[in-house]
């Protein structure tokens, strides 16, 4: 008993990486196959459209002035929580598979923290958002009143919480419970597993909760009004309703396999069988961080049109560029490229979200 009480307490601070995955029999391949290269393949393409969608969302709010209230500073932030998931996928894609093995236990803790840091800023963002629309929909307003100083905390707050979600790993893992590793992350306890899914879990409740509040009062409302004022907010029920199934279908669909495959994986441990899905969850979960801002930012129709310009800006920068380039190489005076651009630039004001040569 003393002996198996010594066994149990010991702490394998000083053993690598491959130790633990050899206790949870997880095997790291030590060569590529088709299934690595079609996961990275496609894991990297996706992180590359995020990163460039999310970018896309945070230059048209800074640079659109009608943007600058707290409901688009937080969409704002939640594409600044999606780029950096893309980020930290982008990092796990190329320090996964073969190339685990080359890992130290800081590698590999930094690697997940990564991940855990963008997932519950998102989802704080997302509990943000649904908080914020609640106010503003309570009080009849278009936008909310929250002061600027007061959004700025609110940020500060959710990458905060972000942060310290990410580093609890560090010290609740299973380096002194080898009984307790987890099949998905050999070094991460179960039991935070388990917490981590919950509390996910518990967030997309408690953001159902507040927007079913909201369609009730919006509807209970719209009987004491005029037959015009009700039609009006009839129409704003319908637009709310679509978000939200929008929103919350983009949750579920994209959390929940990797949701109840950790937890799982917390409560059973290896009669889960947990690491056949969990390529595909991940993956499925990335693919979260490309549908927000499809969600929040192209169904306003004022950001479609920042989008355009936005757009349309390079487009006609890149065609100032090449006919100064051919301008040069035909001997044309460079007085006469001046010219050219503001000829291209009135055209562009006629014509301001095309971008036809």
């Amino acid at each position: 008993m003393a002996t198996e009480s010594i066994v149990e307490n010991t702490c394998y601070y000083n053993e690598n990486v491959t130790f633990f995955y050899k206790v949870v029999n997880k095997t790291i391949s030590t060569g590529w196959n088709t299934r690595d290269y079609v996961v990275i393949g496609l894991g990297l393409t996706v992180c590359v459209i995020v990163l460039l969608a999310n970018l896309l969302v945070m230059i048209a709010i800074f640079m659109n002035r009608r943007f600058h209230f707290p409901i688009y500073y937080l969409l704002g932030n939640m594409a600044a929580a999606d780029l950096f998931a893309g980020i930290a996928y982008t990092n796990l894609m190329l320090h996964t598979g073969p190339w685990t093995r080359t890992l130290t236990k800081e590698q590999w803790y930094i690697r997940g923290a990564l991940i855990d840091i963008s997932l519950t800023a998102s989802v704080a963002n997302l509990l943000a958002v649904a908080v914020e629309r609640h106010q503003t929909i309570i009080t009849m307003q278009l936008h909310s009143t929250m002061p600027k100083r007061r959004v700025v905390l609110l940020i500060v707050c959710i990458w905060a919480t972000g942060i310290i979600m990410g580093l609890v790993p560090t010290f609740w893992n299973c380096e002194c419970d080898l009984k307790d590793c987890s099949t998905l992350a050999p070094l991460y306890s179960r039991r935070f597993l388990i917490f981590w899914a919950v509390l996910n879990l518990l967030t997309f409740f408690v953001m159902v909760a507040v927007y079913t509040r909201i369609f009730i009062y919006v509807k209970n409302q719209s009987k004491n009004t005029s037959q015009q004022v009700t039609e009006i907010r009839q129409q704003t029920v319908v637009n709310l309703m679509k978000t939200i199934s929008m929103v919350l279908g983009a949750f579920v669909i994209c959390w929940t396999p990797g949701l109840v495959t950790l937890l799982l994986d917390g409560l059973l441990g290896k009669e889960s069988h947990a690491n056949r899905y969990e390529k595909y969850c991940l993956f499925i979960a990335e693919c979260n961080s490309l549908v927000n801002p499809i969600i929040y930012s192209l169904r306003d129709d004022e950001m479609r049109t920042t989008f355009k310009w936005i757009l349309c800006s390079l487009c006609r920068r890149g065609v100032h560029q090449q006919r100064q380039l051919s301008l040069v190489k035909r001997g044309t005076s460079l007085r006469e490229v001046p010219s050219l651009i503001r000829v291209l630039t009135r055209w562009c004001r006629i014509q301001p979200v095309k971008c036809k040569p």
